[in-house]
């Protein structure tokens, strides 16, 4: 399990989730887990939802670096050879719509989503990748929280992630995670973790990180009962506390810490039961099936975010697994030094595979009826070859950031199907039809759960703020 340096169990803003799951035992489940999950059902019933909302579930894929839309969903064939690059555009199965060279398995796909060319925000200040991912991931833009929102750790005054809210608010219908995020945190540089977590919330409404590679062995010591507890001694043990607690007066049940009620009981479920830990277990998924999604991390993490939708988690979020600012020869989306080749090599053909399976299988089981998944960045890159547009050295091949026009991948929950909705200039350089802001596709999301994305929530200083600063884009529903 990889750990973050810097991130001790114990803070000031109380135990995270993991760290409270590492407690194990009865102990576990008598004071911490159960904790989480009342406090995930009293929010929850204080929530404003909204009635005939699609979605029960949501897949973000997150393509942290920022990708050249240019180079993969939006290409411009009749542009000047140092804005159109060196991939040709390939005929979809829509009429109409053409993606880039690298993306073939997609390309067969696109009639099963909608794809969003007009992504576009213009940044307050340097756009550098933490304070991009903050406001995709929150729905506020980062000089909300500082006048800066340059490169600065996570506080818990941020703005939660939109995983943390749909987990308190709709927490799951059975014994499983509300939120899961894998298989690395968000990062640029040392700034680890910047909008992934629940801010404000509080660290009991933290996602349940899995930081491992998913196509290797992995470990869930957490969610595993101590070896020298049988199966059959936790169970009498529960009961006796059962029926303890049940003897009980009404005041003594109050103020008692250890007081058992039907969240106990969720929280012994979590862990006797497996079913979180047989969601994690990819030995059950048969070898066709894993070679469809591609054996590699990113591949079968999108695997492992279909079989925990299955179980009952509300929002997992895969992120890609490397480094926003990382070296782009190995995995990054960040292609200043180099774009062709790693995109041509090595992004492309495991984003094309790993994306049109996870559409495709979830097509064939049905669970695109209730399910959203969105893919995106949190910026493209500039569509001028070897320029500086956000004070960073490029090469004559590398693309900068370019936040003025990206695109966005979205299926499922009532959202339509084989079409594209909006549209960018000649160069891909801004919208020229439906500009989408990442705020407003946030509240999308918010609004295809059945969540109210104008309701009020209270921040750390009990200070009303709206749940986002957008509005959900409407059109992309059928």
């Amino acid at each position: 399990m990889l750990s973050i340096p810097g991130h001790p169990g114990r803070t000031c803003d109380g135990w995270s989730r993991r760290e409270l799951l590492r407690a194990g035992g009865l102990s576990l489940l008598g004071v911490s887990l159960p904790d989480i999950l009342r406090l995930e059902a009293q929010a929850a019933a204080k929530s404003e939802t909204r009635p005939g909302a699609k979605a029960k579930s949501v897949i973000m894929v997150f393509l942290q670096g920022g990708p050249s839309h240019i180079d993969i969903w939006d290409p411009k064939p009749n542009a000047p050879s140092n804005i159109r690059g060196e991939f040709k555009p390939i005929k979809t199965k829509v009429d109409g719509i053409q993606v880039s060279e690298t993306m073939p398995m997609m390309a067969e796909a696109m009639d099963k989503v909608t794809l969003i060319r007009s992504m576009s925000y213009t940044p307050a200040g340097l756009f550098n990748h933490t304070a991009a991912m903050y406001q995709m991931m929150t729905g506020w833009a980062p000089d909300k929280v500082s006048p800066s929102g340059q490169l600065e750790p996570p506080s818990p005054r941020d703005f939660p992630h939109m995983g943390c809210h749909i987990g308190r608010m709709i927490p799951p219908d059975v014994p499983m995670f509300p939120f899961v995020e894998m298989p690395r945190p968000l990062q640029e540089s040392n700034v680890i973790g910047k909008g992934g977590a629940a801010g404000f919330l509080g660290k009991a409404h933290d996602p349940y990180r899995l930081y491992q590679d998913p196509n290797k062995e992995i470990k869930l010591d957490d969610l595993t009962m101590r070896p020298e507890v049988s199966q059959s001694r936790m169970k009498d043990r529960f009961d006796l506390l059962k029926g303890i607690n049940g003897s009980m007066k009404d005041l003594e049940k109050a103020v008692s810490s250890y007081a058992l009620d039907s969240y106990y009981e969720k929280a012994f479920d979590l862990v006797l039961s497996g079913k979180a830990r047989d969601a994690f277990d990819l030995d059950k998924e048969p070898e066709k099936t894993r070679e469809r999604y591609g054996r590699f991390t990113f591949g079968q993490s999108l695997l492992t975010a279909r079989r925990l939708i299955e179980a009952g988690t509300r929002f997992v979020q895969v992120n890609w697994p490397s480094v926003a600012n990382g070296n782009p020869e190995t995995e990054a989306w960040d292609t200043h030094a180099a774009n062709f080749g790693p995109l041509k090599n090595l992004h492309c053909p495991k984003l094309d595979r790993g994306l049109s399976a996870l559409i495709e299988d979830m097509d064939r089981r049905g669970m695109l009826k209730d399910t959203l998944v969105v893919c995106t960045g949190e910026f493209g890159r500039s569509p001028k070859l070897g320029v500086s547009t956000s004070g960073n050295v490029n090469s004559p091949d590398g693309r900068d950031h370019w936040p003025y026009c990206y695109s966005a991948v979205v299926a499922g929950a009532g959202t339509k199907r084989g079409v594209q909705y909006g549209a960018s200039d000649a160069q891909a350089s801004s919208p020229s039809d439906k500009p989408v802001h990442p705020v407003d596709l946030v509240a999308t999301i918010y609004h295809s759960m059945g969540i109210n994305p104008q309701m009020e929530v209270l921040n750390d200083l009990k200070q009303p703020r709206a749940l986002v600063e957008g509005s959900p884009v409407l059109g992309l529903f059928a």
